[in-house]
């Protein structure tokens, strides 16, 4: 295996250490992420996929959380390819492999919005398999061109096929070449790791840090983040509130209606209950199995249904007030956890998910008011000192 499995603990417990003196704000700004910085990472890596996992918790201040309660954010960004889904990669691909169904000189194909297809390529191209990727139309241009840089082939689907076309088009390809699908929204690799993983991690952050997590809010694509980081962290604090937040627009779970299936777990048909969304990455027009697999009753105390224009408005501000950059969907978990803030008992401890970074989402609504030229105000401030001017309709000015 590339991967060196004899530093994993090394790396775990460094990571954490490294990130204890943010999750103790309480105590003073002395104890910042800052007073680690020099200590290194207590060794080298084997590759990039060792850097999956472990990302930082990080407080939301009192610019956008409630008074009485605290809210925090699990910054999946915080992955080498910006993702939670570089935790479905690894864990799909490693997994086949395992298994003897990925096999050297293979080509691995996978049908997603974006983040998955990323998350793949890097893993591919780390292991040397051949990548293709099939992503409908609608979705953000910079990701096509992220899988390409990465080495994977892109194999836009038509905008009218919905999610479902993509995933059909990616069977094709599988079965007219003995390719291997990664069949994301159906395998228990995906739900697993999480479990393994990403659950374990939020109950060890705030254990650590001697708080008692009382909400956790999550979103989904696949729903292997509901679903294993779920059942770990109910398993570990039993009385935690799990919100689960779907668009507003596309209500699947809502609608109270099935996805028919395939005997793969695949999806027959799009779901009677979508309609197109602006939280990319989210709810495909189908409920993937992976969701559908998940213990619903045990699980899930609130469904949250997250408007479009809330999901970007609070991105932007997370951006704007927190300095954290997440893309959409992270936008609309935040709004379902700030919400749910403002309903909690007072001393409440409420997680969000920020599943990727806003860069993602550059020729998106997120960034459609979002200038790339100076403003008036900008122009204003140019203007203030007399060198150096670029000034529209005038020419260019150096030096006073």
């Amino acid at each position: 295996m590339r991967l060196l499995r004899a530093m994993t603990a090394t790396r775990l417990a460094l990571s954490a250490a490294l990130r204890a003196p943010a999750r103790l704000a309480t105590r003073g700004r002395a104890l910042h992420a800052t007073s680690g910085l020099g200590a290194g990472c207590g060794g080298v890596f084997e590759d990039v996929t060792a850097l999956v996992g472990n990302t930082p918790v990080v407080k939301i201040s009192d610019k956008l959380s409630p008074p009485g309660v605290e809210v925090y954010a699990k910054c999946e960004y915080f992955n080498p390819l910006s993702s939670v889904k570089d935790r479905l990669a690894v864990a799909i691909i490693e997994d086949a492999e395992k298994r003897g169904e990925l096999k050297p000189g293979m080509t691995v194909v996978e049908a997603t919005s974006g983040n998955t297809g990323i998350a793949v390529a890097m893993v591919c191209a780390q292991r040397g398999y051949d990548c293709v990727i099939c992503m409908a139309e609608p979705f953000s241009v910079e990701r096509r061109k992220m899988m390409r840089m990465l080495g994977a082939k892109v194999i836009v689907t038509p905008k009218a096929g919905k999610g479902t076309g993509m995933v059909r088009k990616a069977e094709e390809l599988c079965a007219k070449n003995g390719w291997f699908l990664c069949h994301q929204f159906e395998t228990e690799a995906n739900w697993k790791y999480h479990e393994a993983t990403t659950g374990p991690e939020i109950v060890a952050d705030f254990k650590a840090a001697g708080k008692t997590l009382t909400h956790w809010v999550t979103g989904y694509g696949t729903g292997g983040t509901f679903h294993g980081a779920g059942k770990a962290i109910i398993k570990a604090i039993p009385g935690v509130k799990i919100v689960l937040a779907e668009p507003e627009a596309a209500g699947l779970l809502a609608s109270g209606i099935a996805t028919e299936r395939n005997a793969d777990g695949s999806p027959k048909a799009s779901h009677p209950a979508f309609a197109a969304h602006p939280i990319q990455g989210w709810t495909p027009d189908f409920i993937p199995k992976v969701l559908d697999d998940a213990p619903m009753a045990e699980l899930m105390d609130e469904l949250f249904p997250i408007p479009g224009d809330a999901a970007v408005a609070t991105s932007k501000a997370l951006a704007a007030k927190e300095g954290l950059l997440t893309g959409i969907s992270g936008g609309g978990t935040m709004y379902a956890a700030l919400e749910t803030a403002k309903k909690a008992p007072p001393g409440s401890v409420i997680l969000a998910m920020l599943p990727d970074t806003g860069e993602r989402y550059l020729s998106t609504p997120l960034f459609a008011d979002i200038e790339a030229d100076m403003n008036d105000e900008e122009l204003s401030i140019a203007k203030s000192t007399p060198s150096f001017q670029l000034i529209p309709g005038q020419e260019p000015v150096l030096a006073a």
